[in-house]
């Protein structure tokens, strides 16, 4: 397994910042699955991690803040039936939200006004559509 997790080009997630759980899963793996701790629970510690400068850690701890407990991100894996392939999922998973939440947000978007010419192709669309619903109508006399 890999000592360290890339997020992105400057930020590394090191061993030491890691912290690993493993317990039995629920999953797929038929007796195995009780003898077994293939579940996988990895937090890293994002208010104190040394792998984030300030600028990135308000952005991450903002972006994730309802997934944070004490500052602490957690993800588990239990989907495999080997804890080796549970703790590749759970690395991925989390550089993954942790890549999501650096992204800059998307740019504001700019409020704009139909053209002239979109307004008076909508008006003609009503009156055409008003038009066939009068001839569904039951003529009067």
């Amino acid at each position: 397994m890999a000592t360290e997790i890339r997020v992105t080009s400057s930020v590394i997630l090191r061993e030491e910042e890691l912290a690993w759980r493993f317990s039995r899963s629920s999953g797929p793996g038929g007796q195995g699955v009780n003898t077994t701790d293939s579940r996988v629970e990895l937090t890293v510690d994002l208010a104190e991690t040394s792998a984030l400068d300030e600028r990135q850690r308000a952005r991450v701890l903002e972006a994730l803040a309802g997934r944070l407990v004490d500052g602490r991100l957690t993800v588990a894996a239990s989907e495999h039936r080997s804890q080796l392939r549970n703790r590749q999922a759970a690395a991925e998973r989390l550089a993954q939200l942790l890549r999501e939440a650096l992204a800059p947000p998307p740019p504001r978007r700019r409020a704009t006004t139909p053209s002239r010419g979109a307004r008076r192709r909508r008006a003609e669309a009503k009156t055409r559509r008003s038009q066939v619903k009068d001839l569904r109508r039951r003529p009067t006399d």
